[in-house]
């Protein structure tokens, strides 16, 4: 008995140490600051993080606890995660299990694997950036809460055409009714307090920021306007709960902003936005082919360039951090197997990176980059995800494998250690 009391104590004791030595990530003239140094990191997308961390379907504990240590040995301490789904179990295209089975009904189960997770990456030094909604139906998002004021049954790109579910999906921005339901959620989340390390959400320093949502997006220009104030009211919502913890959009850029950059600036010209985002996608932008990865490389990357530099340009006239959470290239052959090769993939993001790299030598305002996305230890069985298929970078609605880095992607591994390694410390 004595041996176990002695065990839990020292495991208290080592959160506690954790805890003091971790300090909140802040923005401080343009730059993200972590343990009181500019903080620039080289980080990945998590989504499943919480689905991992519970007890129940799709929980193993054993392997996001490998693959946190993973991330870890490799530098990588800045995970983006989704904070849960939304909806109906059984949607075809939608990750699987729900966390908010309808509007304030939450499975508990998931909440459980949010608090394990957060734990584990606080006792690891690691943060996260935390996003509760979704423009996209492979977590419910704008569908769920649409369907639950009436707007209709939430529709699904893959079957009604994407032409279909912009029309719809661009109810958003305009409705009040659907935009308070997720409020309600932001505010029942940021207002939560963690079962494993009796802490409050809004006092962890493991969370480096709140985040509104995974690409959200007006789908109209006409409704560009309202858009641009639901993402202000959110925002405004977030800072008054929590003041301590940074506040982030979640967006693609210009590209998110139906291509207008004055839009994308006003929003994060917002006071309560504290730093900015882009997502860049070469394949999904069609600046590459799936029939010619290799040969569009090129063209990739100068796009890639001009439009990190079109941001940044705006990000240095609003004195604030850009960090580029999402980007992906699709592995040789556009084939999705574990085995096929990664060689323009390997290519793209060395050159992501260096980026980073010389932008951090300067001082400049491109704080980090997210890579989509982490499948790990994941043994993809199916090209589309089915109930019991491992969970991997790429969600439900995607081929499995398509855009993750698994921990057999030796040669990609090796760009991503050495490429941290090329950063200032922090």
């Amino acid at each position: 008995m004595n041996k176990i009391r002695y065990y839990i104590l020292g495991l208290l004791l080592s959160c506690v140490a954790v805890s003091k030595a971790q300090s909140f990530v802040t923005v401080e003239n343009g730059r993200l600051y972590r343990n009181g140094k500019p903080y620039t990191f080289i980080g990945a997308n998590y989504w499943y993080g919480a689905i991992l961390g519970s007890k129940g379907e799709g929980g193993n504990r054993k392997r996001l606890k490998r693959e946190l240590d993973e991330m870890k040995r490799l530098g990588i301490n800045n995970l983006r995660i989704l904070v849960g789904s939304d909806g109906e179990e059984g949607t075809k295209w939608k990750v699987k299990p729900v966390l908010q089975t309808s509007p304030g009904v939450y499975n508990d189960t998931i909440l459980d694997g949010l608090d394990y997770l957060m734990q584990q990456l606080q006792q690891r030094g690691m943060v996260a950036v935390l996003y509760l909604n979704n423009s996209w139906e492979w977590s419910g998002g704008y569908g769920f809460y649409l369907e639950n004021v009436g707007a209709g049954k939430a529709v699904q790109p893959n079957e009604a055409g994407y032409a279909a579910y912009v029309k719809y999906a661009s109810q958003f921005a305009t409705n009040q009714k659907v935009q308070q339901l997720f409020f309600n959620h932001l505010s029942f989340i940021l207002n939560r307090t963690n079962r494993y390390t009796g802490k409050r959400y809004l006092d962890d320093p493991a969370i480096m920021s709140w985040q509104i949502g995974n690409e959200p997006r007006a789908f109209d220009k006409s409704v560009l306007p309202a858009f641009e104030g639901w993402i202000a009211k959110a925002a405004a919502l977030m800072k008054s709960i929590d003041k301590r913890h940074l506040v982030s959009v979640g967006s693609e850029g210009a590209f998110g902003c139906e291509g207008n950059y004055d839009s994308w600036k006003r929003i994060c010209a917002d006071p309560n936005i504290d730093y900015c985002n882009i997502h860049v996608w070469p394949y999904n932008w069609s600046w590459a082919k799936k029939d010619s990865l290799s040969q569009n490389l090129q063209r990739a990357k100068d796009k890639t360039k001009e439009y990190i530099d079109s941001h940044l340009s705006i990000c240095t006239k609003l004195n604030k951090p850009l960090v580029m959470e999402e980007f992906g290239y699709p592995r040789d052959g556009f084939a999705f197997s574990k085995k096929a090769p990664t060689t323009a993939r390997d290519a793209y993001y060395s050159y992501v990176f260096s980026l980073l790299i010389a932008d951090a030598a300067q001082k400049g305002y491109f704080a980090g980059c997210n890579f989509w996305g982490w499948g790990g230890k994941a043994r993809p069985k199916h090209e589309q995800w089915q109930p019991g298929d491992d969970y991997t970078g790429d969600p439900a609605q995607e081929a499995q494998g398509l855009n993750s880095v698994f921990s057999t992607d030796k040669s990609t591994i090796k760009i991503i250690k050495a490429s941290i390694a090329k950063l200032p410390k922090n």
